[in-house]
């Protein structure tokens, strides 16, 4: 089967197609035929050899979720799976391929109305989404900033906190136009990548839920109000400086909280009943998924470059 493989960690030109034989699922595992493979920013991240400390090798097929239909199942899987349309989460890579195994703890069957494109932006990051808010205590009435909302977490994030009752919901991101659609999606302010700008904004906020974190991250602490909140979900511009902290310590008597979230923290069935809920609500059109673009998966390289060069709205989605 066709798949994309790391060959050399660093810029999208490493990057490649390879053959691999498909693979047989074992004991409670499920085969799917993917129809859909989301790319997320973690990707990116490992791509980058970011995050080459935690094991990650060359060889390594990224991509974390897949969508498509379920073509085998292995020892101790009901095979009533066998055919029907499914979302799978594959862990930290095996993703970008024609056919991947899953866990069947880790797939939820799709609802009529919801494509495997739809699935596959939002089965994650509404996940992510959903617990970072939770994890900052989100309480309704409360000023959020989104910062790096341009993409499927932070468009995710955008529209829970909407629903979720905040008084303004400030975005960071790169254009005029980037910020009108943020707007339709429920933003009610929309601020350039420093945190500066927009007419009206909070001067501070209670909480802010980080996507970008980079060199950047500890400025943001001087837009929290007292006894403010950030919650980071992802280093999509790398690791905040070692002193980050210092930031905090410096604003002692506003009583500031710092904390990361990863959706690896929450049981499987915690996030399946967030994630079942998130895909019928999307279903009936209360939650908005975007999809930037649709590529062959043998042009993960295309994507990837996309992604570099700050292009993406939403998620591009791969189709094998």
């Amino acid at each position: 089967m066709k798949a994309i493989a790391i060959r050399t960690y660093g810029d999208p030109e490493g990057l490649v197609v390879v053959d691999l034989p498909t693979p047989s699922p074992a004991a409670g595992q499920v085969l799917i035929t993917a129809e859909a493979v989301g790319v997320g920013g973690v990707d990116a991240v490992i791509r980058r050899g970011t995050l080459a400390a935690y094991g990650f090798k060359e060889g390594h097929v990224p991509g974390s979720e897949v969508a498509g239909t379920v073509a085998a199942v292995g020892d101790g899987v009901d095979t009533s799976w066998i055919g029907r349309r499914v979302w799978g989460f594959t862990g930290t890579g095996g993703g970008y391929v024609e056919q991947a195994v899953v866990p069947v703890r880790e797939i939820l069957p799709l609802p009529d109305g919801l494509s495997a494109a739809d699935a596959v932006t939002l089965g994650s990051s509404g996940v992510v989404a959903h617990y970072a808010l939770a994890h900052a205590r989100f309480a309704p009435g409360e000023a959020v900033l989104v910062r790096g909302a341009a993409g499927s977490i932070g468009i995710m994030t955008v529209q829970l906190a909407a629903l979720g009752g905040a008084a303004a919901v400030a975005v960071t991101t790169s254009s005029a136009e980037r910020g009108a659609r943020l707007r339709h999606l429920g933003a009610t302010h929309v601020l350039d990548r420093a945190g500066d700008g927009g007419q009206d904004a909070p001067a501070g906020y209670d909480v802010i839920i980080d996507i970008v974190a980079g060199q950047d991250m500890p400025s943001f602490f001087d837009r929290l109000n007292p006894n403010g909140r950030m919650v980071a979900v992802g280093v999509v511009a790398g690791p905040p400086p070692a002193d980050f902290g210092t930031k905090m310590i410096a604003a002692f008597r506003k009583s500031l909280s710092f904390a990361t979230f990863s959706a690896d923290t929450v049981t499987s069935a915690d996030r399946h009943a967030v994630r079942s809920e998130q895909f019928a609500a999307a279903g009936r059109g209360e939650l908005e998924t975007v999809v930037h673009e649709l590529l062959p998966l043998d042009q993960a390289v295309l994507a990837h470059r996309k992604m570099d060069a700050g292009e993406v709205f939403g998620r591009i989605v791969l189709t094998p």
